[in-house]
């Protein structure tokens, strides 16, 4: 979506509203795709009782996961085409009405499909944030913008654990579970009042002369069928032979999709992904970064949730709240990272963000070995603090990085593919390290969690290694960079601006 001087002067007007907006939608999807697993027994035993529907309770995280991963690209897209304001104000009410429909769904299979519809209608609403926040901010304020995804998206993670405890345990006007979707509706509303007035109106012939790619649509959504089903649900089904058939055969698939865009670029037509994005080193490699980093921090956050309910036994509100110190050090990250990028540079603050997770996940580890007896705690707040702290300081600087050489006809592929890159690393991430806890703990958590410990700190080697493959800074401190009014001020003598 482009803007003229005028409409660009109003957006700036309103870019902190904007920014609100945008993370007020990210909110509401990160908490969602995370408290099922607290309030997924609680719902269970509502709807189909306490001993059955196993399956039911992995389709429920799962077909929200599924529905997400596999609609990102196509709904950044869309963005594109039609304008990412109208896309954004589509796929907010879209979620909205289908979290009201998860709350009064009255058995399984109808909160299931109410779950995958919300999951696609996220895929519609989450990758337009990326370009509506690139449209609305100057050059120089928009490391600070994007730098507050990573603590939010941090935050909303370790919190949404909590949230669903304390929803749960407080069956607020009786409605038990149900809450946790409610909860969603002032967001919701909030978001789409705030949206209808906040965020930039195109002008008439700004919209791309795009059409979507039906044919790519069928190929990538196929290919992440393919590789994210049998990670979602592998695990839990025991690795069955179909699902490395799957995944094997999503290999040559994404190749059968890769070689159809690269004709539709030669023949003039409009491709799912511009072949442009994935020819900047820079945006690759932050796939790649992201893949890593977001497969080793979703699938910590996941066995640590398991560690504390299964190893330690404590109960699904005191497992979230002894996860707070994260949540707070990712506050505290967040802000220590943006009063160090301009001194440090994007890179150096993400190495660096990266090296104190690691220092948490050796805190983790020293805990785990010293301690008599079961760990309480008390005993784990420095560790998670620390793993709070390099959270906020490598997540704050990580969009703006990446982002920083997307043009403005590639926002929505890159907004899109970004985000699903970082969805099939935390699947990854899940069903590699689930798997490698369970085989190791058998009876011993504590040594499962150990081992999986040292797995995690090998990610976050790889994807610190592989961050240098990122230039220093998100953009080069030169004039070219500086708002034409702001040169205009330095220079008392230069003509006015016209």
């Amino acid at each position: 979506m482009f803007v003229n001087n005028e409409q660009r002067s109003k957006t700036y007007r309103w870019r902190w509203a904007v920014l609100a907006v945008v993370l007020a939608a990210e909110v509401m999807d990160l908490l969602d795709a995370t408290i099922i697993a607290i309030a997924g027994p609680s719902i269970r035993a509502d709807l189909v009782g306490p001993e059955g529907g196993t399956a039911f309770l992995q389709w429920l995280a799962a077909g929200y996961t599924l529905a997400f991963a596999v609609g990102l690209v196509t709904g950044g897209r869309l963005g594109d085409i039609f304008g990412r304001r109208r896309m954004f104000l589509a796929g907010a009410a879209g979620f909205t009405l289908m979290s009201l429909l998860c709350a009064i769904a009255p058995g399984p299979a109808s909160l299931v499909v109410c779950r995958i519809l919300q999951g696609l209608a996220g895929a519609v609403l989450i990758p337009q944030g990326l370009g509506l926040i690139k449209a609305a901010f100057p050059p120089e304020q928009i490391g600070a913008a994007f730098g507050a995804f990573g603590p939010v998206m941090g935050l909303s993670a370790v919190c949404g654990p909590i949230l669903a405890g304390v929803l749960v345990d407080a069956d607020l006007f009786g409605t038990g579970w149900r809450m946790i979707f409610l909860i969603n509706l002032p967001v919701g509303v909030a978001a789409l009042i705030g949206a209808w007035l906040v965020l930039p109106r195109p002008t008439p012939g700004d919209e791309a002369k795009l059409r979507l790619d039906l044919t790519g649509t069928v190929l990538l959504s196929a290919s992440l069928l393919l590789l994210v089903f049998p990670l979602v649900q592998g695990r839990e089904l025991g690795w069955p032979w179909w699902a490395w058939a799957m995944m094997a055969l999503a290999v040559p698939m994404f190749w059968v999709f890769q070689r159809y865009q690269q004709r539709l670029h030669r023949e003039g037509r409009s491709p799912l992904i511009e072949p442009s994005l994935l020819a900047k080193q820079r945006f690759t490699a932050g796939l790649l970064v992201g893949l890593i980093f977001f497969a080793g921090l979703m699938g910590l956050t996941l066995i640590l949730s398991i560690y504390l309910q299964l190893g330690l036994g404590f109960s699904p509100l005191r497992a979230g709240l002894t996860q707070s110190p994260w949540a707070f050090g990712t506050a505290v990250g967040a802000v220590a990272g943006h009063v160090l990028s301009a001194k440090l540079g994007g890179r150096r603050l993400l190495v660096g963000g990266t090296a104190v997770l690691a220092a948490g996940v050796v805190a983790l580890l020293v805990t785990l070995t010293v301690t008599d007896g079961p760990v309480s705690s008390v005993a784990l707040l420095p560790s998670l603090l620390v793993l709070g702290v390099g959270m906020g300081c490598s997540m704050a600087p990580y969009f703006d990085i990446v982002l920083a050489a997307v043009d403005e006809h590639e926002v929505g592929s890159a907004s899109g593919t970004l985000t699903a890159a970082q969805q099939v690393g935390g699947a990854i991430g899940v069903a590699a390290l689930g798997t490698a806890f369970f085989a190791w703990a058998g009876g011993d958590f504590d040594s499962g969690l150990r081992q999986v410990l040292w797995l995690e700190l090998g990610l976050l080697a790889l994807a610190a290694g592989l961050s240098f493959l990122l230039p220093a800074r998100a953009r080069p401190e030169t004039p070219d960079h500086i708002e034409p009014e702001a040169l205009t001020q330095a220079r008392p003598d230069a003509p006015a601006h016209t």
